[in-house]
């Protein structure tokens, strides 16, 4: 197999191959995780239209906390997930984490109120294994070319973003959101047949972590930056769709055709994606990318506040091509951020305690879409669409500035290259 690149070493400028089980690693990771994402982002485009038909559902907080629980318990079970990960082995894990987030979509579909659903959505996010899938591939590919291996994993994130915009619609009509929740449990079990007969065989586990890794893990500045930025991402992320559905209607567009909007401008945000991260990495300028992609969306959460300003004070001054293309200018720095970021933090994660690792890097993603949730409601009760969108803008910027003394190159020195299964 190929020799490990060394981290310092300068980028190349023709893009590396993956091997044959490097490839199979990436697409059928990358699928188990688009199943598991796509079930879960399937509700967002419409759980604060279809929640008033639940008891309980006309309170932007309640249903604020719905939207976003799922991130609590999956916050807190990430990292023991990871760890446990490290000793008894990524699939097991994973199997274990598709079954309980499957169950707990069979009790959301099944909930007659509000509560239930509450409870449901904390059982989905039980399942928590996205730092495990992300440690599994990290161990299945070379460092030389995980930005890729990542960048399928944060694509195919984008790609059931954009099917579920244009399906959920159309499915949450049809069926509802207990239907959509059904659909959720068995796009569960599909990324479980995957894990047991797809994905490759997982390199050795090391029979016990390297004493004091988790400390390291817990107090490397590199990684809390970027557990910072995760958290940040993925809170505002969470918090726009409190809001944004809202907005599309009082523009004049039904919410069964708000696939309209959502689709032309993600797909056109994959184009810019791939034009600007790969090749500018492979020039040296991920961090430039990086922090750009960082400041694209702070603007567009400031021009949302301005469009929200200026609905609330002129209805139907604010047509669909604003609101499109400042969702245009989000998504082209999410999708960016989705295919750098975990990239990123597992370079800097330490090969033995890889997914305690990835596992804490997780936690605050999860943690991020509680915190986006339940904010989000709050804000939006308390204060309206423009306070949102400003609280959005500002936390945004000051992850900028965290993130501005970065090193988007970061990577641990491994103690033997990986061994992908065939």
């Amino acid at each position: 197999m190929p020799e490990r690149a060394s981290a310092d070493a300068p980028a190349a400028e023709t893009a590396p191959s993956m091997t044959g089980p490097e490839r199979r690693a990436s697409f059928s990771l990358a699928f188990v995780y688009a199943m598991r994402m796509l079930g879960l982002f399937l509700v967002l485009p419409v759980f604060a239209l279809e929640a008033p038909h639940y008891p309980g559902g006309d309170d932007p907080a309640w249903v604020g906390l719905a939207m976003g629980v799922y991130g609590l318990t999956q916050g807190l079970l990430q990292l023991p997930f990871g760890m446990v990960s490290d000793r008894l082995g990524r699939k097991r894990v994973i199997v274990f984490g598709l079954l309980v987030f499957a169950a707990g979509s069979a009790l959301a579909a099944s909930a007659d109120t509000l509560a239930w659903l509450i409870i449901g959505r904390c059982l989905q996010g039980a399942g928590a294994v996205s730092a495990v899938v992300t440690a599994l591939l990290a161990d299945l590919t070379r460092d030389v070319v995980r930005t890729k291996a990542m960048a399928l994993v944060g694509a195919s994130i984008g790609l059931m973003f954009a099917l579920s915009l244009v399906l959920a619609p159309a499915l949450a009509a049809w069926a509802g959101l207990p239907g959509l929740f059904a659909l959720t449990a068995a796009l569960a079990l599909a990324a479980l047949a995957v894990v047991l007969w797809a994905v490759p065989v997982e390199p050795p586990r090391r029979p016990r972590p390297a004493r004091g890794s988790l400390r390291a893990v817990l107090t490397h500045v590199p990684t809390l930056r970027l557990n910072f930025g995760v958290f940040v991402l993925h809170g505002v992320m969470l918090a726009m769709w409190v809001s944004v559905p809202g907005m599309l209607v009082e523009a004049g567009l039904a919410k069964s055709r708000h696939w309209w909007i959502y689709l032309p401008t993600v797909t056109a945000s994959f184009f810019v994606m791939s034009a600007t991260l790969f090749p500018l990495e492979r020039r040296g300028y991920l961090r430039a990318v990086f922090l750009s992609a960082v400041g694209l969306i702070a603007l567009a959460y400031l021009g949302l506040a301005c469009a929200a300003a200026a609905q609330a004070n002129h209805p139907g001054a604010i047509g669909l091509g604003v609101l499109g293309l400042l969702l245009f200018v989000f998504f082209c720095g999410s999708n960016i951020l989705e295919a750098s970021q975990p990239s990123i933090a597992s370079r800097a994660a330490p090969p033995d305690a890889r997914g305690a690792a990835l596992g804490f890097y997780n936690t605050l993603q999860s943690l991020g879409f509680f915190a986006g949730g339940l904010a989000g409601g709050a804000l939006l009760k308390a204060g309206g669409p423009v306070s949102l969108f400003l609280a959005c803008a500002a936390v945004t910027g000051l992850w900028l500035a965290v993130a501005w003394p970065m090193d988007a190159t970061p990577a641990a020195t491994p103690s033997s290259p990986p061994t992908p299964g065939t």
